[in-house]
């Protein structure tokens, strides 16, 4: 390929917060879109969790607007996705609250459609976030995944990383979500000058997916957590009794995860 092509920032570009929501106005090819990465602590929206959201708001090539953070996390994060990621234990005990984190970046990308790398993947996760936190989440986007899968079959694989050697562009903090989404842009970009004549791949269309309804938190688990945090005196500001199943194990997780068990 040709010389690596790097998005130019524009120094002079605001963030502006809506409080409607505002469907993304559709577009032939994406020139105005966020695009966004999430870092999480597994592979299931309803079970696992984010710990950083990275974003970057491009318009005609340009770099109008950041936004990145570390999230607190309510459930045991593994060793392997601290090694993956580069995200410290430390760094994750100093990040803010998930509803914070949602709401930042709900507020950062309301108006534009989205683009991501296996899209749905993070699409789910923040859907899954933002209704817990009784906020919507409709967008429309586009996958680079699925446009590499259809124009770029010669490659060995689909990765971003491989995406990004083929354009000759450097991620060097990759697993991270910043710099992820960031990259995700590049080869959106590359890709869009490469297949000009391939419209339909870059067209943005509605993105689907529905938030599996929570099932309320049982009498065993109420039970068992209301006596481990008696036992531990936490004195939490939490509705034991509003919970959900997974948000109370999650609960459950966090306190054993920090506290230890119960021990007769």
């Amino acid at each position: 390929m040709g010389a690596v092509f790097v998005l130019r920032e524009d120094r002079n570009a605001e963030n502006v917060r809506c409080r409607q929501y505002v469907r993304p106005v559709r577009c032939e090819q994406m020139k105005r879109y966020v695009a966004f990465d999430l870092e999480t602590t597994g592979l299931s929206p309803e079970s696992d969790q984010m710990i950083e959201i990275g974003a970057v708001k491009i318009q005609d090539e340009k770099i109008i607007g950041k936004y990145n953070c570390i999230i607190r996390p309510e459930v045991p994060v593994s060793d392997f996705i601290i090694e993956l990621t580069g995200i410290t234990r430390q760094m994750l005990q100093n990040g803010i609250p998930l509803r914070k984190g949602v709401e930042e970046f709900l507020a950062f990308s309301e108006g534009f459609p989205v683009l991501g790398h296996n899209l749905m993947f993070d699409y789910s996760f923040m859907k899954t976030a933002a209704n817990a936190c009784r906020k919507p989440f409709e967008r429309d986007g586009v996958d680079t995944l699925a446009a590499a899968r259809k124009l770029l079959r010669g490659l060995k694989n689909k990765k971003l990383e491989t995406l990004c050697a083929h354009y000759h562009y450097v991620n060097e903090s990759a697993h991270r979500a910043y710099d992820d989404a960031l990259a995700t842009a590049v080869v959106f970009e590359q890709m869009k000058k490469e297949f000009p004549q391939e419209e339909e791949a870059f067209r943005p269309r509605q993105l689907q997916y529905r938030v599996r309804k929570q099932r309320p938190i049982t009498e065993k688990q109420k039970r068992y957590l209301k006596e481990l945090m008696k036992y531990h005196t936490i004195k939490d500001n939490v509705n034991v009794d509003q919970m959900s199943q997974s948000e109370a194990s999650r609960e459950i997780d966090r306190i054993i995860s920090k506290y230890g068990v119960m021990r007769k």
